[in-house]
Formats: C-alpha cells, sequence, structure tokens
C-alpha cells in the first residue's frame, strides 16, 4: 500500500513499551508523528530516538504525540531503550511499536522491497486530527532524519490550516508568510491587518497572522 498526502492513516492496534494502544485513540484529538525504523541495535537508530527523546517537549507543545516503530519484537525494544537512554543521555517517553509481523509497516507502506525485502526504510508520517496524512518523508537506511526540520514542517501545516496563507522556502515559526493565490489583493488587505506586502500580482506577503 502507498499512503498519499490526504488520505486517510490506517488505524491499527498494537503492543508497545508504553503497552497495548490503539493508534486512534493514542492520538486523540490531536496531531500524530509515526516513524519506523529498519531494526533495533542500529547505531542511526538509536540517534534518531535520542533527538525525538530530546525534543519530546517541543512536540507536546505543539499537539503532537510521536510514536516510532521497528518489526523487532517488544523486548528488544525495551533493551534498546536502557541503551537509547544511556548513550543519548535522554529518557524515551513516547511508545515503540512492536511490529513483528509487519502489521504497521504494511499498512503504512514501510517496507520497499528494492531496499530491503525485510525491513522497514525510515519512513516518516505526520497526521492532522482528521487522520488525514498530511506529510510523508522517506529517507534511505544510511541516512539519519531532521527532527527540526521535521517541528518546521509541523509549524507551517498548523499555521495553513487555520489560515488563508502558505509558507516560503526555508520559512521558519514567526517569519512572514505568503497570501494564498485564491484570496484577492483587496480581501487579503481586509484579511490581514498587519499589511500585505505585494512583490507581484501572484506573490503577496504578510506577517505571520497568529503571531
Amino acid at each position: 500500500m502507498s499512503l498519499r498526502l490526504g488520505d486517510t492513516a490506517p488505524n491499527f492496534k498494537a503492543t508497545t513499551t508504553a503497552g497495548n494502544i490503539d493508534f486512534y485513540e493514542y492520538l486523540g484529538t490531536g496531531w500524530g508523528v509515526l516513524f519506523s525504523h529498519p531494526a533495533d541495535y542500529t547505531p542511526v537508530c538509536t540517534t534518531e530516538l535520542g533527538k525525538t527523546a530530546l525534543l519530546q517537549d517541543e512536540f507536546a507543545k505543539r499537539n503532537v504525540k510521536v510514536l516510532a516503530v521497528s518489526v523487532d519484537p517488544l523486548d528488544k525494544h525495551l533493551g534498546w531503550v536502557k541503551d537509547i537512554n544511556e548513550t543519548q543521555h535522554v529518557t524515551v517517553g513516547f511508545p515503540i511499536i512492536a511490529d513483528s509481523d509487519k502489521t504497521v509497516a504494511n499498512l503504512y507502506g514501510m517496507i520497499h522491497p528494492n531496499a530491503s525485502e525485510t525491513f522497514t526504510v525510515r519512513s516518516l508520517f505526520v497526521i492532522g486530527p482528521d487522520k488525514k496524512v498530511k506529510l510523508t518523508i522517506t529517507y534511505p537506511a544510511s541516512t539519519g532524519r531532521n527532527f527540526i526540520e521535521v517541528l518546521r514542517v509541523i509549524d507551517s501545516l498548523q499555521l495553513t490550516a487555520n489560515f488563508s496563507v502558505a509558507t516560503p522556502a526555508d520559512w521558519k515559526e514567526g517569519e512572514d508568510v505568503i497570501v494564498v493565490p485564491a484570496v484577492s489583493t483587496e480581501d487579503a488587505i481586509k484579511k490581514f491587518p498587519k499589511g500585505v506586502k505585494v512583490v507581484k500580482p501572484y506573490l503577496r506577503y504578510t506577517p505571520q497572522p497568529n503571531k
């Protein structure tokens, strides 16, 4: 199965390091990040889960719940978490799904046969409160992900879900945003009282509206 943007994220029940969960119930009315790892006790994965643990408060501020998934069994996960906490100087406070039967991996298309027939690639999904897929990122097994970029994209997704704006290249929280083409300049001036800078009729900037 190949999930695309706008598709409904499949629900599932799973055993995790935090007990048994129902994915939809776990997310509740908030946002979610589901990301996969090729295997436990691997160096890049260890640093990724450590970085995610360091950013737990940042995800929580954005009403985002995080879940990791690997096709290894629960007992391996529990041992690996101890290593992550020790080597990365963190406390992993989010669930890691034990997906030994590859149910979640197959639901989300996390196994790419040309890369590996048995292990998941580094797939990451951002899921909105409506349970729709808002972002997909897939890295090769050899390359660790940039979780600051994941937070940046979540900031953009949450902003653009509530206002008629888009975010330009390299945008960061607090910077100017772009008025979407569907809003006329006349309406934009009324809609965005902080001001509208018209560079071209199709390229108009306004200060971030929720700041």
